[in-house]
């Protein structure tokens, strides 16, 4: 959109152009029968046809490219190019010309000019040419502010301005996940799964160069996106046709998932990963048409970190299968997650399967804060089949309050006659 000033006679003319790269062109094969009325009649105007690629006439495609007949359109993340060309229309010389350029989005505005010296004159049917660059990072309305200053010949200060107003579009539509990992030793761990969903809401394919996730200064990240087959790194085959493949058609979704585990300074600090945790930002770059490329950077993801009350007990190790009413050992993990100094004791209680081996109520001792101790217990079961192991509890001498644990893993019993394992 051009809205200009009230007219004036000016000596120079300003113009500008987005500068865009051109799409290749295409036609409609138009052909017939060798027994129709037109006989091979098409088929010579199609092999005559400067458009089309010799020897492959019935391709869309051309050997063409076709320059903008628009504005387009412009998303958030690409560069925005255009342009600018004053010229000198009169038979007069003009002095101290002076180009500037300011884009103005809804909350600020920028300089783009490349330069800010005052050309000191410009000759009849002379142009002074400017192109700018700006890497789009807010969506909605802005305007390009294109404004000439300059001296005439009878020593009078001329200016006028010209208005381009513009859209900026949204390209990507992004959606993540957080899911805390769930593993065979304890039911809440430190690993968090992210699944970011990405889907092209553009009208054209777009080509994924590259979207990773940069970890916060608490974790580290894997990546499972890509297997090893072979000493090769192939991509995941994914529920949506376009996984497997570099393009994302238009609509078309696509799924990452990544992997976080806190840095081992972090995550023998017990205290350290708790409420809201800062995981990272994801960073997307991606080419369309001829190359032309975009980069969106999300800001900081954030989730809210599992809570685990003041006292943690995980399992360190536990075997998969054991033999009925044979005695195997667990190691636990027990972790004050708390800001005060506890005194613990340990009681075992038995359920219908696990029987705990040992002496239940002994004491375990102090236990300072963000500190953990590991605990080595025997115990038994006398029914088949995966079972649960519940029944640990934890009392604090000091608040006299208990801390109670069950389903904390699970087992397969299997008869004795059964080799474990097997």
């Amino acid at each position: 959109m051009d809205v200009n000033q009230p007219k004036q006679e000016h000596l120079l003319a300003l113009k500008v152009m987005r500068l865009t790269k051109p799409t290749l062109f295409t036609n409609i094969p138009v052909t017939c029968e060798d027994g129709d009325l037109p006989g091979d009649l098409l088929n010579h105007l199609m092999k005559d046809d400067p458009s089309t690629v010799k020897g492959a006439e019935m391709l869309m495609l051309g050997e063409m490219l076709t320059l903008p007949q628009n504005f387009g359109n412009i998303f958030l993340g690409e560069t925005f190019s255009s342009y600018i060309s004053v010229h000198n229309d009169s038979p007069h010389l003009v002095k101290d010309i002076l180009v500037k350029a300011d884009l103005q989005t809804s909350s600020q505005r920028l300089n783009l000019s490349a330069s800010s010296a005052a050309v000191a004159e410009l000759k009849p049917d002379s142009c002074i040419d400017d192109v700018i660059h700006h890497e789009v990072k807010e969506i909605g309305t802005h305007i390009l502010v294109c404004a000439v200053s300059y001296t005439s010949q009878t020593g009078e200060k001329m200016y006028f301005r010209k208005f381009f107003k513009f859209q900026v579009l949204k390209p990507l539509d992004v959606k993540t996940k957080f899911y805390n990992a769930e593993s065979d030793l304890s039911s809440v761990t430190d690993e968090v799964f992210l699944e970011a969903q990405i889907q092209n809401i553009t009208t054209s394919p777009m080509f994924m160069e590259k979207v990773s996730l940069e970890p916060s200064l608490m974790y580290n990240v894997s990546e499972l996106n890509t297997i090893n087959k072979d000493g090769e790194r192939l991509e995941c085959i994914s529920y949506f046709s376009t996984f497997g493949t570099t393009y994302l058609q238009p609509l078309d979704t696509r799924q990452y998932l990544y992997c976080l585990k806190p840095k081992p300074e972090f995550a023998e600090k017990a205290g350290v990963i708790k409420g809201v945790t800062v995981i990272g930002k994801l960073d997307i770059v991606w080419k369309t048409n001829l190359g032309e490329r975009g980069r969106l950077q999300t800001s900081q993801l954030q989730r809210m970190a599992p809570g685990y009350g003041d006292v943690r007990l995980s399992l360190e190790i536990i075997p998969d299968t054991v033999n009925l009413e044979e005695p195997f050992e667990i190691t636990c993990k027990i972790t004050n997650c708390s800001e005060r100094t506890m005194d613990l004791i340990l009681e075992m209680c038995n359920t219908n399967a696990i029987h705990w081996c040992g002496v239940s109520g002994r004491q375990l001792g102090k236990l300072h804060p963000s500190s953990s101790l590991h605990l080595t217990l025997t115990l038994l079961s006398s029914i088949q089949g995966l079972q649960s192991v519940s029944g640990l509890r934890l009392t604090d001498t000091f608040l006299k309050r208990t801390y109670e644990y069950d389903d904390i893993a699970q087992v397969c019993v299997v008869s004795s006659k059964v080799k474990a394992g097997s």
